[in-house]
């Protein structure tokens, strides 16, 4: 039996996809004034960066990834203008579901599906930008999910990973404490669930660090990757480049 990480738990990797499900089902409605709260309104500002740095132009073609809510979607489509397309996915059906709903209310009507980052149902070489904001750690097999993300990106293309990282040292005791006494109960408050911010902690943890996972990302297709540590490494955005 091989196992991977579900937060410190130990997992059969085929459990993982479902358990991650589960989570994402369980905080779906609340996922948006969670982030609010949790971040104290920074996911805001790292992904004003992330659209920053992808500097799309109109007529471009992006994917993303873990799209949950559209946040991202939403913000990549007004750059793409009519005359390019954002594919808006996600494996939680859930969360989906909320995004597209929040995307019909600003008046945008997204190709929107359900798909598995590992086995991505586009073709070859298809899209200017591939871009995950903060689901790469919950899949199973992450090495299998970048290679997918490099196969449909064009030449010179470029994905951009939005995820949580390893923190600065000086703010690691106080990030801690908040991430496992404070985080929890602020889960069960308001989305009345502490295991999911539970794992949340304990996923972040077992992410690869900045530079372990640049060195993942130029192993599986992507030949250039900077690194862009934001709030002191809290999170960090790797922009890669296609082989």
């Amino acid at each position: 039996m091989s196992t991977t990480h579900f937060g410190f738990q130990s997992v059969d990797e085929t459990e993982k996809a479902s358990r991650v499900r589960g989570v994402f089902d369980s905080v779906a409605t609340k996922y948006d004034v969670m982030n609010d709260l949790m971040s104290m309104g920074l996911h805001r500002a790292w992904k004003a960066y992330t659209v920053m740095v992808a500097n799309l132009k109109p007529g471009q073609q992006v994917l993303d990834i873990a799209g949950g809510t559209g946040d991202l979607a939403m913000a990549f489509a007004k750059k793409v203008g009519v005359t390019g397309r954002v594919v808006h996915t996600d494996i939680n059906e859930a969360m989906l579901r909320v995004g597209r709903e929040r995307l019909i209310n600003h008046g945008l009507a997204l190709p929107t599906l359900v798909c598995d980052a590992e086995k991505l149902p586009f073709p070859d070489a298809h899209f200017d930008l591939v871009s995950v904001a903060f689901g790469l750690r919950n899949m199973t097999h992450k090495d299998a999910a970048l290679r997918e993300m490099a196969r449909v990106l064009k030449p010179r293309g470029r994905l951009l990973v939005l995820e949580f990282s390893k923190v600065a040292e000086p703010l690691r005791k106080p990030y801690d404490w908040y991430s496992f006494k404070i985080l929890p109960k602020l889960g069960q408050l308001v989305a009345g669930d502490a295991d999911s911010y539970r794992y949340l902690a304990e996923s972040i943890r077992m992410h690869p660090d900045q530079k372990e996972l640049k060195a993942l990302m130029k192993a599986n297709g992507f030949g250039h990757v900077d690194v862009h540590n934001l709030s002191a490494g809290v999170v960090a955005l790797h922009v890669g480049v296609k082989c």
